[in-house]
C-alpha cells in the first residue's frame, strides 16, 4: 500500500518535479541503462528521435507497456515534443507500478 501512495505522489500534476530531467541528465541516465521511451505519432518518431529510443505512442501505452516495458523497477525516460504528452505517460506509468519513471521536462521543443 506505501508503495503505491509513494508513486502516486511522484506522478502529481505539478508542472515541474524531481522527476522531470534535463537533456544533460538524460544522456547522464542513458548512458547508465535507462530506457528512453519516446510517446509521440510514430511520424513524429520517423521525422526525428533521439537516438535508441523506442516508440511507445502516448494513446498506446497501456497495452504496449506490459510487453515492452518489462522490468517495472529499471529507469524509464520518456520524451516528446513539449513536454506535455510525456508528463501524461509518466503519471500512467506510474499508476501501473512503474517506479522509476522521468519526463525530459519541456520535451525535444528546447534541444
Amino acid at each position: 500500500m506505501w508503495k503505491k501512495f509513494k508513486n502516486a505522489l511522484r506522478c502529481s500534476n505539478r508542472s515541474i518535479n524531481k522527476n522531470d530531467i534535463n537533456i544533460e541528465e538524460l544522456q547522464r541516465m542513458k548512458s547508465s541503462g535507462a530506457i528512453v521511451v519516446d510517446v509521440r505519432s510514430p511520424q513524429e518518431y520517423n521525422e526525428g528521435h533521439i537516438e535508441n529510443a523506442i516508440s511507445i505512442p502516448e494513446y498506446e501505452l497501456y497495452l504496449r507497456a506490459k510487453r515492452q516495458l518489462l522490468n517495472k523497477d529499471r529507469v524509464i525516460i520518456v520524451y516528446c515534443s513539449t513536454g506535455h504528452r510525456s508528463k501524461k505517460a509518466q503519471k500512467e506509468l506510474c499508476k501501473m507500478g512503474y517506479t522509476q519513471v522521468y519526463n525530459l521536462y519541456n520535451g525535444l521543443e528546447n534541444y
